[in-house]
């Protein structure tokens, strides 16, 4: 338990540090022969700020969990 703990803290304090991240897809517009018409489109993904902190309490919750039953 102390190990998933310790891992949903880290990933908590990421979460609430980032709020999300964005990713870049190419997208094909036209093909005529052998030219290319292509753009890239920017995506964002936002993770809201409670998910950071339900980790947070989960991981807390699952040191005194593990702690009290070593």
């Amino acid at each position: 338990m102390k190990p998933l703990g310790i891992i949903l803290i880290i990933l908590g304090v990421v979460m609430l540090v980032y709020q999300g991240f964005s990713y870049t897809q190419t997208k094909q517009d036209a093909k005529i022969g052998p030219i290319n018409i292509q753009h890239d489109e920017t995506h964002h993904v936002w993770i809201p700020p409670v998910i950071g902190g339900v980790c947070i309490v989960g991981g807390v919750a699952a040191l005194v969990l593990g702690s009290r039953k070593a």
